[in-house]
């Protein structure tokens, strides 16, 4: 039996651009996601370009953001925009035959958008919560979220999420 998953991607202290406008919103759907029996994911970004200033490895930018509601040990690293390209990830999703995934976190125009992007790309079922997705750019959500629907995704606030749960 197929099973679904909550994606937590990239809400580290590395991005403090915007994310504390969605922490709340994204750990109620923590919340919502574990009364649901969802798994729930978290994605970290390692940045492993030579030179960077952000998401080094083993660094505290790199940590999960200490507002953030970690309810499971399934974390996973990526060094890569697409979440996919986690190799633990994506043997997580085949062991436990997850293929709905409802995405959270940042940056919408960038990591979150290629791990949407690739996961309708390879059959998955994705649902975007808009509430619980941001960007260093706020003028481009809009924008962000229409392609996310183009693309295949379902684009709903959490709590028209909640209330198709009930």
């Amino acid at each position: 039996m197929s099973k679904t998953a909550l994606v937590v991607i990239d809400i580290q202290n590395d991005i403090t651009k915007h994310y504390r406008d969605i922490i709340e919103n994204i750990n109620a759907a923590i919340g919502w996601a574990a009364e649901s029996g969802m798994e729930i994911v978290y994605i970290k970004h390692n940045n492993l370009s030579a030179g960077t200033r952000t998401f080094k490895p083993d660094t505290k930018g790199a940590e999960l953001a200490p507002e953030l509601d970690v309810v499971s040990d399934n974390v996973f690293v990526k060094t890569k925009a697409n979440a996919l390209t986690s190799d633990a990830f994506s043997e997580y999703i085949r062991e436990n035959d997850i293929n709905t995934f409802y995405i959270t976190g940042a940056d919408a125009t960038a990591c979150v958008k290629s791990s949407c992007f690739n996961m309708i790309k390879a059959g998955y079922t994705v649902h975007v919560i808009s509430d619980c997705v941001t960007s260093y750019d706020l003028k481009k959500m809009d924008e962000m979220l229409k392609y996310y629907a183009d693309k295949g995704c379902e684009v709903k606030t959490l709590a028209d999420y909640q209330k198709e749960s009930l």
